[in-house]
Formats: C-alpha cells, structure tokens, sequence
C-alpha cells in the first residue's frame, strides 16, 4: 500500500542551503529578511481580506437601496420631483446607520447614497439638461441604473478577488491556522439539591415476605401493632413542621397556568425545585393565599403542586413524559389534570371558608383567650408608659441612685421605648389609658399565640406594674369563683 504524503505539501519549510546571497552578506541577515518578508505578505494579505469583506458587506447594504430609489424614481408620474424628495430627506433626516469600521471619520450610508445622488444630477448639468429639460427625468434614470450596474459588477470582481486571496491564504500552513481538534476533560456531577425544609422525603424501602402458617393470626398482630404506632401522641403536631417556601419555588409558583413549556425550561435550569416536599411547600402555600383572598395566585401554586405530583408518579423520567403530553396536543391528558387542579383548588377553598368560620365561632362563643388578672384583689396592675426614648443629658436624681449605673439605666429605658413602640396602634392607646379592661380587649382580640408574645414583651421592657412580678392565666376560672361565692 503505498503512502500518501500530499497533506505535507502545505507545510512551508526551509534551511540554511535554500537561501542563497551574496558572499559579502551576512548569511544570518538574508533568513531575517526572508522571514520578515513572508510576514509582512501574510499580513498585508489578511488586511487586503479584511478590506475586501468590510467593501462587500457596505455593498450589500448600498446596492438594494439605490435600486429601490431607481424603481421609485422610474415608477413616479414626475421623476425629477421624486429624486428631489429623495434627496432633500437624506439631507434633513438621515440615519446614522453606518459601516462598522474603526476610521474615526466614518460616512453613514445615508452621506454615500446622497453624495451618489448629488453625483447623477451634476452628470445630466455636465449633459446640458437643467432641471426644467423634459429629458431630466429619463437622463436621471439612465444615471441611476449605470451606478446600478457598475456596483453589481463591483461586487462581482470584489467576491472573486476574495476567493483568490483566500485560497491564496490557505495554501500554506501557518500558526494561525493551528487550532485544537478536540479536548475532553472531567466534569464532576452536580449535587442532589437538598429535600424542601419540613417536607417529607420519599426513600425506597424494601420488604421482606416470610411465609408463615397462621397468616390471619400474624396479620392482626400486624394490625395492632400499625395502630399502636400511628396513634397520635400530644406531641405530634409539635415536632411536624410545615414544608417552607424557598426563592426558587415561590418564582415557580409565579409562573402562568398552563404555561407548560416555561415550567418543564424552568425546572430544568433549577433542579431544586424538583424535590421531596416541594409539593407540599405549594399546596401550603396556596392554602396560605387562599386565606388571605388571593384565589389566582393560590390556583397556580395547586397547579404547580399537581404538575409536580403528576411528574413524580410517572416515575424516573416522569418529567419528560409528563410534559411531552402536555404539548402533544392530545386534550384528554391535559382535561384529566386541569380537572384535578380544579377539584383540590375548590376543596382548599372550602376549608379555608370552614378553617374561618370556626374561627368566628371560637371567638364569638369567648374561645380560648389571654387576659391580664392580678394575684389577689389587693394588687392593682399598672402599666409603666414611655414618652419617648432616654434623652442624651440622662440624670439620676434622688436617694438612692448614687450606686446605679447611667448606662444601663439608659439601656432599660432604651429597651422599654423600643418594645413600646414596636406595638399595634390600639395597644399604644390602651397602654396609655392606664386601664386593664382596655389591655384585655386588645389582648382578647389577639390570637393566644400572639397574646403571649406581647405579654411577654410588656414583661420583658417592664412596661407592666405589679406587686409580685408574676402573671397567672386565670382564663376560665371567674365562673367557678362566683359559682364558689
């Protein structure tokens, strides 16, 4: 089998014996200067290139439009008053539309198509036809269909000397031409985003059949001992936390019904939205929505929800399946799953109506409340209200208060302003009326959680004024007193 070595035949070689010169020069001189000569041709071929490129692509932009003034000039019924609008509208709004070239003194084309123009009609003044000759109008569309001509067969001798000199260029090989063939490398695989705060992982667990004798014996042990576990201990809604809402799964929540094309685009650029308890985390959040009024934004985050579920059941790639009937433009897969969205948006809205209205009814019929009562009948509640934060000339007068210190007396008055002011308007004002059945209005408005917190804080800044320094929930307990009495 013989060897081809023709794909050598670009390579440009040379050695000391193929340069000849004259004795009485520096043999080291004459390569320099065949070396630099050959880059100085190479240079000045690319830049000949470059040239011919930037005059072909102005071309290109130029030549449509001097046809199209030549059509519009041919077609008017007065062409010379048409070549006159042409030419006062490059003059009085041109666009600045130009080559993209780095001469700091640039001409628009808008400049090159009107100084053209400008060139056609002194070329019919040079004929001996002014502007009032009947034959203007037939000179000014011979002129322009010559400079349509003489630019078509421009471009044409532009592209052949550009072929050349490319493959002039290509010829030879060169470090520019080096470039790499291919290039592999590992990339480690990203991380399993993590699980939605408070969600529920989903693992796989595996089960073990044993074969037994008395199936129906084991089986209600089996059944017992299911009960015993699942029964719920006074603990349980303590230690179970509700999925929470991350940035990324509220920006999906966001997202149009039915937009199925930017839901499968977005979970693909955010795989951690596609995990255990996302689900959850938007069906709490259209529960949340649904509550506060907002019945668009909650329908989408059960559409999310569902869209998320449906993928999961469809196994490891239920996401492409899922969306590809989506969008195959079958209307029975996506009736089937609209219907389901409907069907739990409708459900979350009824028990956010009846989560209300037992609400209503816990706190009309005097539900479970926090109020302020004394120890004894002998102690009387005050409360302790700031004007104002500490002044800066902060002092201590009186017996007594030489052994205190200015600034963590102003840090206590400091902390009182701050938890005083950080109340609901209708606390300040019944805080500041010095009554208890006023404080215990607002407080039974309250939710207990809530209720707590603020007596705490009244506690804490010692706004709150009592003998013992104690509080007791004795919620409850005034009907068995008079009862007692």
């Amino acid at each position: 089998m013989p060897l081809n070595y023709s794909k050598w035949d670009a390579l440009e070689l040379s050695d000391d014996s193929d340069i000849e010169g004259h004795p009485n020069v520096d043999h080291r001189s004459l390569v320099n200067w065949k070396r630099r000569d050959i880059h100085e041709k190479r240079a000045m071929r690319n830049q000949k290139i470059a040239d011919i490129k930037a005059e072909v692509a102005c071309n290109d932009v130029l030549l449509p439009r001097l046809r199209t003034i030549t059509e519009e000039v041919h077609g008017a019924p007065d062409g010379p008053a048409q070549f006159s609008r042409i030419v006062e509208q490059l003059k009085t709004n041109p666009s600045p539309q130009a080559p993209e070239t780095d001469s700091p003194h640039k001409l628009t084309y808008d400049e090159m198509i009107l100084s053209l123009l400008l060139k056609v009609f002194e070329d019919a003044k040079e004929k001996g036809v002014d502007k009032n000759d009947e034959r203007l109008r037939e000179v000014l569309i011979a002129n322009l269909k010559g400079h349509v001509a003489k630019l078509g067969e421009r471009q044409e001798e532009l592209k052949k000397d550009l072929e050349k000199e490319e493959e002039e260029r290509t010829k030879k090989i060169t470090s520019e031409s080096i470039h790499d063939g291919y290039d592999s490398h590992y990339v480690p695989p990203k991380p399993e985003p993590a699980a939605v705060k408070g969600g529920k992982s989903t693992k796989t667990k595996t089960a073990t059949n044993i074969e037994v004798l008395n199936p129906k014996a084991v089986e209600a042990v089996q059944v017992a001992d299911l009960a015993a576990k699942n029964t719920p201990t006074p603990t349980s809604d303590d230690e179970d936390e509700l999925p929470e809402m991350t940035p990324t799964l509220e920006a999906f929540s966001r997202l149009p019904l039915r937009g199925y094309d930017q839901s499968f685009h977005f979970i693909q650029e955010h795989r951690d939205v596609y995990v255990p308890g996302a689900s959850d985390a938007l069906l709490v959040a259209a529960f949340t929505a649904q509550t506060r009024g907002e019945t668009v934004y909650a329908k989408k985050c059960v559409h999310q929800s569902l869209l998320l579920q449906y993928c999961e059941k469809l196994g490891v790639d239920g996401v492409r399946l899922f969306f590809k009937r989506m969008t195959s433009g079958d209307p029975r897969a996506e009736a089937v799953f609209l219907k389901d969205v409907e069907d739990t948006h409708a459900h979350i809205i009824t028990r956010v109506k009846a989560a209300k209205e037992e609400e209503a009814a816990a706190i009309a019929n005097g539900g479970e409340q926090i109020q302020l009562v004394p120890e004894n009948p002998d102690q009387h509640i005050s409360f302790i209200v700031p004007d104002g934060p500490p002044p800066q000339d902060l002092r201590l007068e009186g017996p007594g208060m030489e052994d205190l210190d200015i600034e963590e007396v102003r840090k206590a008055l400091q902390l009182r302003w701050d938890v005083f002011d950080g109340f609901s308007d209708d606390l300040k004002e019944a805080l500041r009326s010095q009554s208890l059945e006023e404080v215990n209005k607002v407080l039974g408005k309250m939710k207990v959680e809530d209720a707590e917190n603020v007596v705490g804080l009244l506690d804490t800044g010692g706004i709150l004024n009592f003998a013992e320094g104690g509080i007791r929930d004795q919620t409850g307990n005034e009907n068995e007193e008079s009862e007692e009495a």
